[in-house]
């Protein structure tokens, strides 16, 4: 009876050691994506599980979100109406296991709030869609599982023109959101010509750009553009700082002039900052330093600087972009490993009111605690460290004053009228007796082909 209590006990032991280990092997392999969060935010970007009509992620272990026409990596999630296109969506979970994602389309007005529309009425096809095209992480440090969706497919079709809402979630549970993506579908029936200058207002033109158009609808009928039309202007894709409430200056004939002074003007800015990781074993220009020990891959940048009051100097780059790619590889989705990259920005004192961030795409432009910088005394200066996929990026540093919802990255990277940037112009046009919002044109202008 002795022996049987003894072997009892001990297996009882071995089952509570081996279930610590799995646990602490666990609590190591979540460590390496939440080492790099901070408690301190004004954005609860983890927890809040509301669905949010824009780009955002609802989990931590989710990264490198991509949404864009299959063509072209770098492009924007636009399709015409009708085209053969497809858009395609990726993204990563960091569990690295097998999970059921979904994803369903919601149909949107201009001002990026659902539409009346019912699914019926904009999908030819099922409203809801399995992902189930996956791959699992090969010789990489960080485990992931990569997941991919393409559509308008063969289950799904849409047939309105406007702005959606792509939202993915888990397990056949629309209320377990994971990340939701805006996209939009074109109708052109319109034509937009543009004109980029030197902002109008004296003591902005060494500063600003102004973006003066003129909408042709010789071939379409608006018979009340005032109260019809909804124009939105965005720089360099971000949403956060868009410019809307637009309304012609003449209207004469068919065309509709829209030429202002304030609403259609945006800082300059300057060329965005970069740095190349698509190799770890080789440096590139922006890199100091690779290191990697058990925890992962750490880059560290060469240390920034303050270009507020430096002279304007033009380069190459994305605007703000950036790409997933390994250079040592075949398949950048599975291959490209993760990497821990440490920023650090020289300041002589704390800001007191407000906070710094690294801002770009790779963060849908958002502020939230992942990429919030933290002083540090002792190097004196703002330093910040992201957990990123190898590729190449474009980032820059945006300061956000207390109370504001519009990052500002003049304070750090000052503002130039001569800098290249890409506008977007949007035309939505609701007609009278319908219940949504049409997309009846888009215009892409590039500031230095209009100079």
């Amino acid at each position: 009876m002795m022996f049987l209590k003894r072997v009892h006990f001990y297996s009882l032991l071995l089952l509570f050691l081996l279930s610590v280990d799995a646990f602490a092997q666990k609590e190591k392999k979540q460590k390496r994506w939440k080492s790099v969060s901070s408690d301190t935010t004004s954005d609860d970007y983890y927890s809040d599980n509301t669905l949010r009509y824009e780009n955002y992620v609802y989990r931590p272990q989710i990264k490198s979100i991509q949404l864009y026409n299959e063509s072209f990596e770098l492009s924007q999630p636009i399709l015409s109406l009708g085209a053969t296109e497809r858009l395609k969506l990726s993204f990563d979970d960091l569990d690295a296991d097998l999970k059921t994602y979904s994803y369903t389309i919601i149909h949107c007005n201009a001002n990026w709030e659902p539409s009346d529309l019912v699914p019926a009425e904009y999908i030819d096809g099922f409203a809801d869609n399995n992902i189930n095209d996956y791959r699992y992480s090969f010789n990489t440090l960080q485990k992931f599982t990569h997941y991919t969706a393409y559509f308008p497919n063969n289950s799904l079709r849409l047939t309105k023109s406007g702005n959606y809402l792509v939202k993915v979630y888990v397990d056949g549970d629309p209320n377990s959101l994971v990340l939701s993506r805006r996209f939009m579908i074109y109708d052109n029936r319109i034509q937009i010509k543009t004109r980029v200058t030197q902002a109008s207002i004296i003591e902005d033109r060494n500063y600003k750009q102004e973006l003066d158009f003129t909408i042709d609808h010789s071939s379409y009928p608006i018979k009340n553009p005032y109260n019809d039309l909804h124009v939105v202007m965005t720089q360099n894709n971000r949403w956060d700082n868009q410019r809307t409430g637009f309304r012609p200056t003449f209207v004469k004939d068919n065309e509709l002039v829209y030429d202002q002074d304030e609403l259609n003007v945006f800082p300059g800015g300057n060329e965005f900052r970069y740095f190349d990781m698509k190799s770890i074993r080789f440096h590139s220009e922006r890199i100091y330093s690779v290191k990697t020990d058990s925890a992962g891959n750490h880059v560290y940048l060469y240390t920034d600087e303050k270009r507020s009051y430096k002279r304007y100097s033009t380069y190459t780059e994305m605007n703000g972009n950036f790409y997933i790619h390994v250079q040592e590889g075949n398949n950048s989705d599975v291959e490209a490993d993760y990497c821990f990259v440490t920023f650090f920005l020289p300041y002589d004192d704390p800001l007191v009111d407000g906070n710094l961030y690294v801002f770009g795409a790779f963060n849908d432009w958002r502020c939230n605690k992942e990429n919030l910088m933290h002083y540090n005394k002792e190097r004196i200066g703002y330093e910040c460290t992201l957990y990123l996929k190898q590729g190449f990026y474009n980032y820059e540093y945006a300061f956000l004053k207390d109370g504001s919802t519009v990052a500002d990255e003049t304070l750090i990277e000052g503002s130039h009228y001569e800098t290249e940037n890409e506008y977007v112009i949007y035309v939505y046009h609701r007609q009278q007796g319908t219940f949504y919002d049409q997309l009846i044109g888009v215009k892409r202008v590039n500031s230095m082909k209009d100079y």
